[in-house]
């Protein structure tokens, strides 16, 4: 272990220490830290034994990644799983009781609707670069797949709504009533799947993650940080911040990169996505969609 290696202290740290460092260690490293990556949450409760099973690799070879990476040993570096673990607990209850404490103070409306604006602006600095890229991985998609999960659901449903107006082909992926095996079960080579999500990250999008990865499909991930389960190894990622004075974290700056990114599609997709905007329109007037005046 060198001595001038500063171990991460925190499991971000740790990964993008991972990912930096991922292309110039032994094969056997490499194998150890994509399972410690892929399945953080199984670290603090498993043995090293367990785990070097499982990841195909000698117990020694975690002791020495462990070293490697600036700790005395395995237990150094199971430690941050373990803190990240308990950090993630109970984490809206605690910032509840903030928000509750401060209930009384006169500014806390214009402190939400600024963190929600701040979010926003935010955008065209975190996908400078980005947009243009996931707008030619969508446009050129054989079949598009949607997928958010939880607090994520709603975001995914907005590219669902406004990317059908002008691609009836776009499908969401659902897990009621135990479908998610058989939509899992549809992804082949050639599609894209739009991942959306933000900590602490549901099981459901890390598995669609996983199952497009081996299937071969093109992933999208819209996410609230590089080092996210779901955009380690993505095809490209859209960023957006969730920073916000409540007790939950906000989806609005990733409803509206949702918007921007339709939008940008839409514009790239041209005359085509005019011609079956122009027909949706026409079919939800005929079925008396929307309320008009002769309704009353």
């Amino acid at each position: 272990m060198s001595m001038n290696l500063v171990a991460p202290r925190s499991l971000q740290e740790l990964t993008e220490r991972l990912q930096e460092s991922f292309s110039d260690m032994p094969p056997q490293f490499q194998i150890g830290a994509r399972y410690l990556l892929d399945n953080p949450s199984e670290v603090p409760i498993s043995s090293m034994r367990k785990i070097a099973q499982q990841a195909g690799v000698q117990p020694a070879t975690l002791v020495r990644l462990a070293q490697s990476l600036g700790y005395e040993g395995w237990t150094g570096l199971k430690e941050i799983f373990v803190h990240s673990l308990h950090a993630g607990e109970h984490a809206y209850a605690l910032q509840a009781r903030k928000v509750v404490r401060q209930r009384h103070r006169p500014d806390r409306v214009a402190k939400a609707v600024e963190a929600q604006t701040h979010n926003v602006q935010k955008l065209s600095e975190l996908n400078s670069g980005r947009l243009s890229k996931a707008v030619d991985i969508l446009v050129k998609a054989r079949r598009v797949y949607v997928a958010g999960f939880r607090a994520s659901y709603a975001s995914a449903f907005t590219f669902h709504y406004l990317y059908r107006f002008f691609r009836p082909s776009v499908t969401m992926m659902r897990s009621e009533a135990g479908t998610f095996e058989m939509e899992l079960r549809s992804l082949r080579p050639g599609d894209v799947i739009v991942l959306i999500a933000f900590a602490p990250y549901s099981q459901e999008i890390v598995r669609v993650y996983e199952a497009a990865r081996k299937t071969g499909c093109k992933i999208l991930s819209l996410c609230d940080s590089p080092v996210a389960p779901i955009a380690l190894e993505a095809d490209c990622n859209l960023l957006f911040s969730t920073d916000m004075p409540s007790f939950f974290p906000s989806c609005t700056a990733s409803v509206a990169l949702v918007e921007v990114l339709v939008e940008q599609v839409l514009a790239r997709t041209g005359r085509r996505a005019i011609s079956g905007l122009e027909h949706a329109e026409t079919q939800l007037q005929q079925i008396g969609a929307y309320w008009t005046k002769e309704d009353e």
